[in-house]
């Protein structure tokens, strides 16, 4: 037998070479699903109650800096403290699994990010624009359905997005290296943990200190300013006068900064400055404004989400690639027809997804029109397009980590201001599905992705993330009305995001003939200045997009008070010294430090407001 027959007869014998991108290669090298412990009591419990927590937090930085962030790195890093605790206590208590904390982690995002974003959002927008709640059997249901939809709607696209394409959705990959250097017990990992720990403490200190008001509190001296004033006049105006024009001493603030960067924070900080010291004066001394007060809510509030709503707009329409790409999720990827996977014990059953997404969305539709008087067809129009948009927020989150809730919210708005023209009420309501829906999707799958990582069953993982909504839910809805308790609360907060929300809305449905006519002109202007940032922005070349102004940044810094701005600036600007000073210890640092303080206060102050807002219902 010749060598080459000899070679030939051997082959048949040979493994078959598995591609190391195939379903396949996952399926044999990578999931751990069956062989360690997951979706397990404990792990559902540990997330769903961090994630409740997490949400309180993220209603509070919602209102109070128009943001909500991801909880996912958050809850590994507090489970892994907590349960070093429980073990030390009770020594016969087994650790966690790798794949337990990404259930935990699942459950976490779920209960954390897809619940708050309604409550804070379209809910207070509307208690601004009508004065009272609505009941909480509305919100309830309300809630509970759009982040249940974006659960179920998450599925489908998983299987596109992360088996096939393998996005890389940054976060999830974050959190799934998170969580290795965690159970491998290495030292970096446990200092970031400590570190996020020791800065909630410090930053719940600092918020209680500034926040409370309790007479022993004020006896001990362990009272700070909640403002440091300025005292400046300019071209005859008492800035004083101005609501937040100074530093506000706050952790959470600045945390918040050192988040967002020293672009997007400088880009605030000089929006400020042209508003407070000369765009705001001059309106003030035209008579376009009665008094300081209303220099943000009567007037430059317009112009500021003009800049947000166009660069927004514009921004997500210059990535048509990716919004076509989106679509592939409706389609069979060539080549990927017969790969003989069929692991139908591991992925979530089309059956599941049947009888989980027909329901809701009859249900979406009748709590519209029952709760709302929102057309059927609209309602049902709402639901569809909370799908669409929703496979475009996962395309832009998987390959960006950016989701552009704002632009799907407006789209939804414009639209529906086409179809129900001069109805506020059904402009906002419908945004608010297509918002919820599309960030919890995009949430989720980041969640999904982190699970792909480290072998994880994802029909376990689809349980914890739809069990996690509920936990969620049961501490968000009364948490508002606590913490919310009227509109005078809410305003307290000088929301910026609900101002946003309650503009777009007025403005699409009534009409722009009651707002000032500098503020109309200060639309048009940020209208055309958004436009043209997202132009510059996307194509100026990546090593110089650090000096091209943030869109983002200078619109929010015309809904926000001056002090927001300067806090943010002062936490950015911290991040560059830092980094310059040793890269090493702020690459290690920053993040778990940054969020362990906006988190801390925004736990400690939501639970002020809602201790006060008692006390108050208490004396009536």
């Amino acid at each position: 037998m010749s060598e080459s027959q000899a070679q030939e007869s051997l082959e048949p014998a040979l493994a078959p070479v598995v591609d190391e991108n195939s379903e396949e290669y996952w399926y044999q090298h990578v999931y751990q699903g069956d062989k360690v412990p997951q979706l397990t009591l404990r792990a559902v419990l540990m997330g769903g109650l961090l994630g409740a927590v997490m949400s309180i937090s993220n209603l509070y930085t919602m209102l109070k800096v128009g943001w909500a962030f991801g909880v996912a790195i958050t809850a590994c890093v507090l489970s892994f403290v907590i349960w070093r605790v429980v073990r030390f206590c009770f020594r016969n208590v087994s650790d966690m699994s790798i794949l337990e904390n990404n259930c935990m982690q699942s459950a976490a995002s779920a209960a954390g990010y897809s619940t708050g974003a309604t409550v804070g959002l379209a809910f207070g927008a509307l208690l601004m624009i009508t004065g009272k709640h609505q009941p909480w059997t509305v919100v309830l249901p309300w809630v509970l359905v759009s982040a249940l939809l974006g659960v179920f709607l998450a599925v489908p696209m998983k299987k596109q997005m992360i088996n096939i394409e393998k996005l890389p959705f940054p976060t999830g990959i974050a959190a799934a290296q998170t969580l290795k250097s965690l159970h491998a017990q290495s030292v970096e990992a446990t200092k970031q943990a400590y570190s996020l720990v020791a800065a909630m403490a410090l930053a719940g200190l600092t918020g209680f200190m500034s926040k409370g008001e309790f007479a022993w509190q004020v006896a001990m001296k362990l009272k700070l300013p909640e403002i440091i004033p300025f005292k400046i006049k300019c071209m005859g105006v008492n800035l004083e006068e101005t609501p937040g024009f100074g530093f506000e001493p706050s952790l959470l603030l600045i945390g918040a900064g050192m988040l967002v960067g020293l672009r997007v924070s400088l880009s605030m900080l000089i929006g400020a400055c042209a508003l407070y010291f000369y765009f705001g004066p001059m309106a003030i001394n035209a008579g376009q404004i009665t008094s300081p007060h209303n220099l943000i809510k009567s007037w430059a509030l317009w112009s500021g989400s003009a800049i947000m709503l166009t660069s927004g707009l514009t921004a997500f329409a210059l990535e048509w690639r990716t919004i076509l790409r989106s679509f592939s999720v409706l389609k069979k990827t060539p080549g990927q027809e017969n790969t003989g996977v069929d692991h139908s014990d591991v992925e979530v059953p089309v059956q599941w997804l049947v009888i989980g997404i027909i329901p809701l969305v009859i249900a979406s539709v009748i709590l519209q029109y029952v709760a709302f008087s929102i057309a059927p067809h609209i309602g049902l129009l709402t639901v569809t397009m909370s799908f669409f948009l929703a496979l475009v927020a996962c395309r832009s989150t998987g390959e960006t980590d950016v989701t552009p809730m704002s632009a799907m919210a407006k789209i939804t708005q414009i639209t529906v201001a086409m179809l129900a023209p001069k109805a506020i009420v059904t402009n906002l309501m419908a945004a608010s599905v297509t918002a919820n829906v599309a960030s919890s999707s995009a949430d989720l799958l980041t969640d999904l992705k982190s699970g792909y990582l480290l072998g994880a069953n994802p029909r376990k993982q689809f349980l914890a993330q739809l069990s996690g909504v509920f936990f969620g839910v049961a501490a968000i809805v009364p948490t508002w009305y606590l913490m919310v308790p009227d509109k005078a609360a809410l305003e307290a907060f000088e929301p910026p995001s609900v101002n946003i929300w309650k503009a777009v809305a007025m403005a699409l449905s009534m009409g722009i003939e009651n707002i000032p006519i500098t503020a109309r002109w200060g639309m048009l202007i940020g209208g055309i200045l958004g436009i043209v940032l997202a132009l510059i922005d996307k194509y100026t070349p990546k090593q110089y997009k650090k000096f091209v102004p943030s869109a983002m940044g200078l619109g929010l810094s015309w809904v926000v008070p001056f002090q927001n701005s300067l806090a943010f600036f002062v936490g950015a600007l911290f991040v560059e010294i830092w980094t310059r000073v040793s890269r090493l210890s702020a690459e290690t640092f920053v993040v778990p430090v940054a969020s362990g303080a906006v988190a801390g206060e925004s736990l400690v102050c939501a639970m002020i407001a809602i201790y006060n807002a008692a006390q108050a219902l208490a004396h009536h």
